[in-house]
C-alpha cells in the first residue's frame, strides 16, 4: 500500500516523487488543465496528501473538501491560498499550509525594480531608444533614496521590501493589521501611508478584508505624483479605479505583476498606458525561489508522514489523525 498524493499543480511526476526522497512508496494522481472540477473531486477524494494548484485555478471549495475523508494536509505550493476554502477546511479538521516566505526576496527585488523603472522611466526610455529616439530630456527622474516609501503589509515580502529601500536611504512608513516593528521604519495608519508616501507598495494576502483594499477612495488619498506597486494579488486593487486615476493624471504611475483576471486581457487599458510597468505574475519566479519552494513543500509533507506537526498552517488545524502511512517496503528505501 502506498501514500496517495493528488497534485493539482503542473509539476512533472519525477519532481513530485522526488519530494519524498525515496522514503515512501508514492501513488501520484495528476489532473488535467482547468477547468475540470469533476477530475479534481475524484483525484482528491482518496488522497492522503493534496498538493494545491499554484496557479490558483483548480479550486477546493467546501463541497470538494467534504469528500476528502483521507486527507492529512492540503499543501499549497505558493504563498497565496485563496483558491482553497481554508475556513471550511478548518471546520472539517483538514490542515491547510502554504509556503510562506519562499519567494519573499524575489518579490522584493521585483518591487524595487518596478519602482525604479517608474521613477527613472527606464522601460519607457528603453522602448524609445529601440525605436530610434534619443529621449534625454524626457527622462529626468527621481531618486528612490529621497522619497518616502509606504509598505502596506509588513509580512515576509513587505519586510524584505522595506529593508531594501531603507538601504537606498528612503523614509519608510508601513501599515499592518497587527503591531509590528522594523528598525528604521514607522508603523502608521493606512490612510497616512497613502497620503504621505511617494511610492506605495502593496504586500497583503487576498481575503474578504483586503479585496479592493486599494479602491477609488484609497487611490484618491495618494499623492498626484505618487506611484503604486502591486505584487500581492490582483483583486486587492480596484483595477478599474486605478485605470481612472492613471488616465485622469491623479497618479504618476503603477507597477503591476498581478491582475483581476489572468492572463491580462489583450485589450486591457493598462496595456496602453506608458506610465504603467507590467509583468505577467512573475515577481516571485526565480531559480532560487523555485528551489526553496520545492524544499519547503517536500519537507512539510514528510513532517506530516512522520507524524510531526506541519509548518506554515494557515487555518489553525495543526494535525489530522495520528496514523502513519506505510513505509516503502523496498530495501534501503528509508536511507
Amino acid at each position: 500500500m502506498s501514500v496517495r498524493v493528488a497534485c493539482l499543480s503542473p509539476y512533472p511526476e519525477d519532481v513530485i516523487r522526488g519530494l519524498f526522497q525515496g522514503r515512501f512508496a508514492v501513488d501520484v494522481t495528476f489532473v488535467p488543465d482547468p477547468p475540470c472540477p469533476d477530475e479534481v473531486r475524484l483525484a482528491v477524494a482518496e488522497a492522503d496528501l493534496v498538493i494545491g494548484d499554484r496557479r490558483h485555478q483548480h479550486r477546493l471549495d467546501r463541497s470538494v473538501l467534504e469528500a476528502m475523508g483521507r486527507c492529512l494536509i492540503v499543501q499549497q505550493p505558493a504563498v497565496g491560498f485563496d483558491a482553497i476554502d481554508h475556513e471550511a477546511a478548518a471546520e472539517l479538521d483538514i490542515p491547510v499550509a502554504n509556503a510562506a516566505g519562499y519567494n519573499a526576496d524575489a518579490v522584493a527585488d521585483w518591487t524595487v525594480m518596478a519602482a525604479l523603472s517608474l521613477l527613472r522611466r527606464g522601460s519607457w526610455g528603453d522602448r524609445r531608444m529601440h525605436d530610434g529616439a534619443w529621449p534625454k530630456r524626457e527622462m529626468l527622474g527621481r531618486e528612490l533614496g529621497s522619497l518616502t516609501v509606504g509598505v502596506v503589509g509588513l509580512g515576509n515580502v513587505g519586510r524584505a521590501v522595506a529593508t531594501r529601500v531603507l538601504a537606498f536611504g528612503s523614509r519608510v512608513l508601513f501599515a499592518d493589521t497587527v503591531s509590528r516593528s522594523l528598525v528604521g521604519a514607522t508603523q502608521v495608519a493606512l490612510d497616512e501611508v497613502l497620503a504621505a508616501s511617494d511610492v506605495v507598495c502593496v504586500h497583503v494576502p487576498l481575503d474578504d478584508r483586503t479585496r479592493r483594499l486599494i479602491g477609488r477612495d484609497a487611490l484618491a488619498r495618494m499623492r498626484p505624483d505618487g506611484i503604486l506597486v502591486n505584487a500581492s494579488r490582483g483583486p486587492v486593487v480596484d483595477e478599474a479605479a486605478l485605470v481612472e486615476a492613471l488616465q485622469g493624471g491623479h497618479l504618476a504611475g503603477a507597477g503591476l505583476d498581478v491582475y483581476d483576471r489572468e492572463p491580462l486581457a489583450a485589450d486591457s487599458p493598462l496595456r496602453g498606458l506608458d506610465q504603467v510597468f507590467l509583468s505577467p505574475h512573475v515577481a516571485g519566479d526565480t531559480e532560487q525561489a523555485e528551489a526553496r519552494l520545492l524544499e519547503m513543500v517536500g519537507s512539510n509533507l514528510l513532517r506530516v508522514l512522520d507524524g510531526d506537526e506541519p509548518l506554515h498552517i494557515v487555518n489553525g488545524v495543526m494535525r489530522r489523525g495520528t496514523a502513519k502511512p506505510p513505509r516503502d517496503p523496498r530495501p534501503n528505501a528509508e536511507e
